[in-house]
């Protein structure tokens, strides 16, 4: 499977599930935050795996990036990354700190990350099983704090021997800050063939 033999069908059907989740997460966070949030609206690409690094920008920036593999009905990888700003400014709300705290991540600070990935990665998720009907079922996340190229080849690495491409959503959302974040869902071959067929598209 590639680009060039995914309908336009399918591509609009994933964007629709990328702007589901986009809306779940955005609507999760702002619960967890007790704030009221404004979502701009996402942008949604199908793009080759080799292609992710400069969809992000600045690819020696420093970003934080939650893993998690997922399973059951489908199998594959998902990741979700922020940029440092960002991911200051979520763990300060949840630790009701000044929001112009920056000093490097504690212990605490990181588990609080780790909860956040788990609720977007949820959202997102969720978003995917309503629209197909799926069983799906995330791992425990992983944290990593590096550069943006270094936190891409990990999954790009892993997904190489699956397939080539992945559905990037890039979101923003906030009230006075705007918080900017990339999540990048990843099946494997198998997987894509299930999606299509449970949403009834024919290739």
């Amino acid at each position: 499977m590639n680009l060039e033999n995914v309908s336009d069908m399918y591509c609009d059907v994933l964007k629709e599930i990328g702007n589901i989740g986009a809306g779940n997460a955005t609507t999760a966070i702002a619960s967890m935050l007790g704030v009221k949030v404004d979502m701009k609206v996402p942008s949604v690409k199908f793009m080759d795996v080799s292609e992710m690094g400069g969809a992000l920008g600045d690819e020696e920036a420093m970003v934080v990036g939650i893993f998690l593999e997922v399973e059951l009905d489908i199998n594959g990888s998902m990741m979700f990354i922020m940029d440092m700003d960002s991911a200051h400014f979520l763990v300060n709300s949840l630790m009701m700190r000044d929001k112009s705290y920056m000093e490097d991540f504690d212990e605490m600070d990181l588990s609080a990350i780790k909860e956040i990935g788990n609720i977007i990665a949820a959202s997102y998720l969720s978003a995917l099983s309503g629209l197909t009907g799926m069983t799906i079922s995330p791992s425990v996340p992983y944290l990593a704090i590096d550069m943006a190229a270094a936190i891409l080849s990990v999954p790009a690495i892993q997904f190489g021997v699956m397939g080539d491409n992945a559905l990037m959503i890039q979101t923003e959302f906030g009230d006075d800050y705007q918080v900017k974040g990339s999540f990048i869902l990843m099946p494997d071959e198998d997987s894509y063939d299930k999606i299509l067929k449970s949403l009834g598209v024919v290739m």
